[in-house]
């Protein structure tokens, strides 16, 4: 009955009961909240990993393992829910850990862990020690990866895994590229059909889901809006212009009850806007026909918020599911009702923040 919520890696989450208990990772550490059951308040239920930024979560259900992304601090694993950690980064050589991900092929569980600048890793013994996949940084083009912010390096922000056969992986890099291995990352070939020569950003990576009733159908966001490919990645749709209500969107979540209804996160602008405005506009939005068209689901949230929603997180269990939202002025809110509305369950928290988004939108505060 746990669900995590963090910036990047895994945030699907499952379970047979409704959820009552989330751990948000922050800029300073993991907050645990906590509630009674279904209807009842969340509260505060202890902090862990403090002073750490957690850049992502991972939950492991078949050993029950908890796992946190850490900015220049590894990997973080829990065997008890949270409660203790320990460091299990032997073998990883990049220390700016930025997104989780995991997949189970017939041998067992092996975990996957992405980088600043951008690597990827790969563990067969949950984490006890780590191999990189060097072939992810032998694609052409890798000279263009970089970031606009300083320190201008690339980083592997999301891994998306084909149900059908867990060898199909999907990494995304920002900024930089969209690569597909179909051996479990011995090697890999970028899919470059959504990026055009005259787009204002380069191959902007943000968050790849496929379809679960489809897999070959795949939804990517990125710094120039949504895309929809239905051939496994090979040829894509530019869903949303850069004068859609999110022209920056990054989460992005289906429904788990009908996989036809999508929600997705962002801001209005990029970035590199918010610098001078300190305002991201961000909201979420819903679609109920399979991405084809939009409509805020935004009832409960503030209105004009100037803080950046970044991260989102979906817990199904048999009968509903839980939304979970978290942004750059440590609130977090939650949704059971589909997205018809939204609670503010937690605030003043630390930032929930991808690297230093927060600083250009809390400088107007000051």
């Amino acid at each position: 009955m746990t669900a995590c919520l963090a910036p990047n890696g895994q945030n699907v989450f499952r379970g047979g009961e409704p959820c009552t208990r989330l751990l948000v990772g922050t800029l300073r550490g993991l907050r645990i909240l906590e509630r009674q059951g279904p209807g009842s308040s969340w509260s505060a239920a202890g902090e862990k990993l403090e002073g750490m930024h957690i850049s992502s979560m991972m939950f492991e259900p078949k050993h029950r393992g908890l796992f946190a992304g850490v900015h220049d601090g590894g990997v973080q694993f829990s065997s008890d829910g949270g409660q203790t950690w320990e460091s299990r980064s032997r073998g990883i050589t990049v220390e700016h850990l930025f997104t989780l991900g995991y997949s189970e092929p017939p041998f067992g569980i092996v975990l996957y862990a992405g980088t600043e600048p951008a690597a990827l890793f790969k563990s067969h013994d949950y984490g006890q020690s780590w191999q990189e996949l060097p072939a992810l940084r032998g694609v052409p083009d890798i000279d263009k990866w970089c970031f606009p912010a300083p320190p201008h390096l690339g980083h592997t922000k999301t891994l998306a895994f084909d149900p059908r056969d867990q060898n199909v992986i999907y990494a995304g890099i920002e900024q930089g590229a969209l690569l597909k291995s179909v051996d479990a990352g011995v090697s890999w070939r970028e899919l470059a059909g959504f990026s055009k020569p005259d787009d204002a950003v380069y191959k902007d990576v943000h968050q790849v889901v496929l379809r679960p009733s489809h897999p070959d159908e795949i939804f990517m966001t990125g710094g120039m809006g949504l895309y929809h490919s239905t051939d496994a990645g090979e040829t894509w749709e530019h869903v949303t212009k850069r004068d859609f209500r999110l022209g920056y969107p990054d989460q992005i979540v289906f429904s788990p009850l009908d996989d036809r209804v999508i929600f997705m996160s962002g801001s209005s602008r990029n970035p590199g806007s918010w610098r001078q405005s300190h305002h991201a506009d961000s909201t979420i939005m819903r679609s109920r026909d399979a991405g084809k068209t939009w409509e805020l689901a935004n009832n409960g949230l503030p209105e004009n918020m100037r803080a950046n929603i970044e991260a989102m997180s979906v817990y199904a269990w048999t009968k509903g599911y839980a939304l979970f939202a978290g942004n750059t002025d440590g609130d977090v809110f939650c949704s059971e009702d589909e997205g018809e509305s939204w609670t503010r369950i937690a605030e003043g928290l630390a930032p929930v923040s991808k690297g230093g988004h927060f600083r250009n939108l809390q400088a107007a505060a000051a």
